[in-house]
C-alpha cells in the first residue's frame, strides 16, 4: 500500500530475495501504479487498502503517508494480513501501542522499516558489545543531520506527521541505540528542539527542523543525539552512532556526505579495526527478512514490544 520511491523499493527487495511475490499493488497516483508495474508487471491493481485485503494476501507492505500508518497497519492485521510498515508505525506511542496490541491479539508478524540495524556495520558494531568487547557502554553518540528536508508538505504538519526531524531521523537513532545495547530501561529523557533557529515549546504548532535530546539508560549510560532537516552540514548528510566503553570503542559513520554507504571501525586506545565497508546493499533487508520470516510461517514476534519502546522515547523527546 503506496509505490512511491520507498515502497517500490521495498517492494523489488522483497521480489529479488525470493521469498516473497507481488500480488498487487495500490496506490493513489497512477504515475506511480504505473513504475510500479513495471517492477512487478503480473500484479493486480487493487482499490486502496480495503481493495487489498479483500484478496486474502499474506502480508502488506505499509508506505503510506505517517498519518495513516497506524490504523493502516491495524486494519491489516485484523484482517489477517502480516504487516511490514514504514517508520513511523505510530506518530505516538499510544499509536503504536494499538498496533502492537492489534498484532499479539491476531498473532500475526509485524515489522518495521528500521533499515540502519540490517547495516553490516551495525550489526558487526552490535555483536562486539553482546560479546563484551567493549567492555561497560558507558557513553553513546547519535547524529543524523540532512541538508535537504522532505519535499512533501505534510512532513511539516505535526497534526500529520507526528513532528519534524525527529520523527522522520531521530527514530533511528533512538532505536539503533537500544537495540545495539539490548532495549536497557530509559530512566531519563531531557530535550531541547528548534524550528528555524527558534527554539520552540511542548505545545508548539510547528515541527523542529533541529532537535538535541539525553536519554539516561539504567546502568548510567547516557545517549546524546542531535538531528536536523536543511542544516549547513557541508554535505548531503551527516550520519553516526558512536559507542565508547570501558574495553574500547566502536563507530558508523557515512562516507562522503553519502545517504547510503557506511563504514563501521573498532577503537583501542590508539589503534582502529575496520569492521564493514562500502559496497552493502542494506536498504531492503529489513522488508526482505520480514518476508522470509513470514514465509516460513512466523507469526507475532513478542520483540515488536520494543517498537512501543523506542516510541515512548521519542514521546518523552517531544515532551508528550
Amino acid at each position: 500500500m503506496g509505490v512511491g520511491w520507498i515502497g517500490r523499493h521495498r517492494m523489488e527487495a522483497i521480489a529479488k530475495s525470493g521469498f516473497g511475490r507481488i500480488a498487487a499493488v495500490a496506490d493513489t497516483s497512477a504515475e506511480m501504479i504505473a513504475a510500479a508495474r513495471e517492477a512487478a508487471p503480473d500484479a493486480q491493481v487493487a482499490d486502496g487498502l480495503e481493495g487489498l485485503l479483500a484478496l486474502g494476501l499474506d502480508g502488506i507492505v505499509i508506505a503510506t503517508p505517517s498519518a495513516m500508518h497506524a490504523e493502516q497497519s491495524i486494519r491489516a492485521l485484523e484482517s489477517g494480513a502480516a504487516v511490514f510498515c514504514q517508520k513511523p508505525l505510530g506518530r505516538t506511542a499510544d499509536e503504536v501501542r494499538r498496533v502492537v496490541d492489534a498484532a499479539r491479539a491476531a498473532d500475526r508478524l509485524l515489522a518495521v522499516d528500521l533499515s540502519y540495524r540490517f547495516t553490516e556495520g551495525m550489526r558487526a558494531i552490535r555483536e562486539r558489545i553482546a560479546g563484551g568487547e567493549l567492555g561497560k557502554v558507558y557513553a553513546v553518540d547519535l547524529v543524523f543531520h540532512n541538508a535537504y528536508g522532505p519535499d512533501k508538505p505534510w512532513f511539516y504538519d505535526p497534526a500529520l506527521s507526528g513532528g519534524g526531524c525527529v520523527m522522520d531521523l531521530g527514530v533511528h537513532l533512538v532505536d539503533l541505540a537500544l537495540w545495539a545495547l539490548d532495549f536497557p530501561a530509559v530512566e531519563g529523557v531531557t530535550s531541547k528542539l528548534f524550528a528555524g533557529g527558534e527554539a520552540l515549546g511542548a505545545d508548539a504548532d510547528r515541527c523542529e527542523d533541529y532537535a538535541t535530546a539525553r536519554v539516561d539508560l539504567a546502568g548510567g549510560t547516557a545517549v546524546d543525539l542531535a538531528c536536523s532537516w536543511k542544516v549547513s552540514a557541508g554535505q548531503d548528510a551527516v550520519i553516526g552512532a558512536s559507542f565508547y566503553g570501558t574495553g574500547g570503542g566502536a563507530a558508523l559513520r557515512n562516507v562522503n556526505g553519502s545517504f547510503y554507504d557506511f563504514t563501521a571501525e573498532a577503537y583501542h586506545g590508539t589503534s582502529r579495526e575496520t569492521l564493514a565497508s562500502p559496497p552493502d546493499e542494506w536498504g531492503g533487508r529489513a522488508a526482505a527478512d520480514w518476508a522470509r520470516r513470514l514465509s516460513e510461517g512466523a507469526r507475532f514476534d513478542p520483540a515488536a514490544e520494543r517498537l512501543a519502546d523506542v516510541a515512548a522515547v521519542l514521546d518523552r523527546i517531544y515532551g508528550r
